[in-house]
């Protein structure tokens, strides 16, 4: 079972994963945008909006990281971190890119607008409308379907990184298991050895004592029977 630590990294990532497709999508709708210059601004505004958004995510992806216990856990978080704050960069040079096409585009619009007069004019509005209208229509399908499939593979991915983790875990335990086993034996080995040592130490005492006795009994017989005056 993930641990809390582990359910909060992974929440983590999941909202950093949402704000990155909503930025793409509203990104994509920048690059689609027909104007007027009212209507890119609030997209901007948005676009803002979940930046800010993300980069507060990552922040706290990245802290997460560092209060992680074991070193493969940090590396992974760190690495993690690091792609999406690429991500995120690339996203930003993508909406300035976008910007600045579609500010081109309105601008070439309305001095279109301008060279034609107001006939034409309203005449193609209702025409690029109508026309902007299917795109948008046929882009927003596809976003959606992008978005699912995106989605769909970052979960996952989340889900095999977590199953990595845990078996990297499981791994970390039984070792540790072992590294216990092994210092019981070698401390149960220690007292075996100390052990033999004292009693080898007696033996060789009571060695001693038998052979000083034998001598002393051998002296007392050879001198009652050669010294019996003594």
């Amino acid at each position: 079972m993930a641990s809390s630590a582990d359910v909060h990294v992974r929440i983590c990532g999941q909202e950093i994963i949402k704000y990155d497709l909503e930025i793409k999508a509203l990104i994509q709708d920048i690059r689609d945008c027909p104007g007027p210059h009212s209507t890119l601004m609030e997209l901007n505004s948005q676009v803002k909006e979940k930046f800010s958004k993300l980069r507060l995510r990552i922040q706290d992806l990245e802290q997460m990281a560092k209060e992680q216990d074991r070193e493969s856990d940090r590396l992974v978080i760190q690495a993690e971190t690091e792609s999406q704050r690429r991500q995120m960069m690339s996203n930003q040079t993508a909406w300035r890119k976008a910007n600045l096409a579609c500010k081109l585009a309105i601008d070439n619009m309305e001095k279109d607008e301008l060279l034609h007069g107001r006939e034409n004019l309203s005449t193609r509005q209702r025409k690029a409308t109508k026309e902007s209208l299917v795109e948008t229509s046929s882009n927003i399908t596809e976003s959606l379907m992008s978005i699912s499939r995106m989605m769909a593979e970052q979960v996952k991915q989340s889900e095999d990184t977590i199953g990595t983790l845990a078996t990297s875990s499981r791994t970390v335990q039984e070792t540790n298991e072992e590294f216990k086993n092994m210092t019981g034996t070698i401390h149960l080995g220690r007292k075996l050895i100390l052990k033999y040592n004292r009693r080898e130490l007696t033996d060789k005492l009571l060695i001693f004592l038998a052979l000083a006795l034998f001598l002393a009994t051998v002296l007392y017989i050879l001198k009652k029977r050669l010294f019996p005056f003594i």
